[in-house]
């Protein structure tokens, strides 16, 4: 590890996704992490966890700004994390860094990581002032990386403000699944475009799967009060969206939005089996208690397991659940492990 990480991981960073410290490992219940992405790697039998700083870093007045791994074989111990990417200076988005996700793609590793510049887009009447924000994919010979752009900005359209692109290869073909963000669109969408091979940049124009306030749980986040930078917006969020195939052959999207009363995560499925639908939406949410941007993955012991980050603003942890494959839907079975988060900070959230 570089000296300039080794300086830099001990500081408290109040206002990031993620918080570290410099101890060589830490309960999950010390570290504050939005979004968090998993990895198992079965060889090492170590799970990947990724997250994202946003700001507070800084070496000689620059502010530094990364996505990074925790180290764990427990989902309990996570050892202190290393930088797998660092925004450059020059890059087209320094803003924010969220939702990182690492997949394996033909024996190399692609991560997908949604980027907002300060560039400004258009903005409709009634919203708030839209920004350049999309998905970029880089790629690395390791989950460690160093990772490496591989396109010319986001794979996203750059004109759209988009965010929590995921890999999706459907009869061999790679695609991204993505949001189209509700702050230029007022109802939130998620939309797919199909990759070139190399997952380089997008063929063709998206195609539109389905929109928020399809799903019969959701709320109007100003309805419900939830403010976005100090005002109340009609609008429905579209967020990170999850694709899983069950134990039958369903097709299944885990999202979150706003609920009857906090953040929420929600199920939808494919009728046709195919990523392209048509989606119905389950009636109720599977998780309620404001926590949200799921993901799934297998344990080495062959549990399926949901995480999440909750609460959904101020001390974010990750939460793991044991899920249940009943076929036709998911549902959650038992928490793994209990997350205290008396010790917590408060931390704005940005979204």
């Amino acid at each position: 590890m570089s000296r300039f990480w080794i300086r830099t991981l001990a500081v408290c960073l109040p206002t990031c996704g993620l918080v570290v410290g410099l101890s060589a490992a830490q309960h999950r219940s010390e570290i504050r992490i939005r979004d968090p992405f998993v990895l198992p790697d079965p060889g090492s039998q170590i799970y990947y966890v990724y997250g994202t700083t946003t700001s507070g870093i800084f070496d000689a007045g620059i502010e530094r700004k990364a996505v990074m791994v925790f180290t764990t074989k427990d989902l309990e111990t996570w050892e202190a994390p290393v930088p797998v990417w660092e925004v450059p200076e020059d890059h087209w988005g320094r803003e924010t860094v969220w939702a990182p996700e690492v997949h394996r793609y033909r024996d190399r590793w692609y991560l997908f990581v949604t980027i907002t510049s300060k560039d400004t887009l258009p903005t409709p009447p009634g919203r708030p002032q839209n920004v350049k924000r999309g998905t970029e994919i880089l790629v690395a010979d390791s989950p460690l990386g160093p990772f490496e752009p591989i396109g010319d900005g986001p794979q996203t359209p750059h004109d759209w403000m988009a965010l929590d692109g995921s890999l999706w290869v459907e009869d061999g073909v790679p695609y991204m699944v993505f949001c189209h963000e509700w702050a230029q669109i007022t109802d939130g969408t998620f939309d797919i475009v199909r990759l070139s091979d190399d997952l380089s940049r997008p063929i063709g124009e998206p195609r539109l799967l389905f929109s928020a306030s399809d799903g019969p749980w959701v709320r109007c986040r100003g309805d419900i009060g939830e403010l976005y930078q100090g005002k109340r917006y009609h609008a429905y969020v579209s967020d990170g969206n999850w694709l899983h195939r069950t134990k039958d052959g369903t097709l299944l999207m885990l999202w979150s939005s706003y609920g009857p009363a906090k953040y929420a995560v929600g199920v939808a499925r494919s009728e046709s089996g195919s990523v392209f639908g048509p989606w119905v939406q389950e009636p109720d949410p599977i998780w309620v208690d404001d926590g949200g941007h799921p993901m799934l993955f297998e344990t080495f012991d062959g549990r399926l397991v949901m995480v999440i980050h909750q609460p959904n603003r101020r001390v974010e942890r990750a939460r793991f659940f044991e899920m249940e494959d009943l076929g036709h839907t998911l549902r959650v079975a038992s928490e793994i492990g209990r997350v205290d988060d008396s010790r917590a900070r408060p931390m704005p959230s940005q979204r």
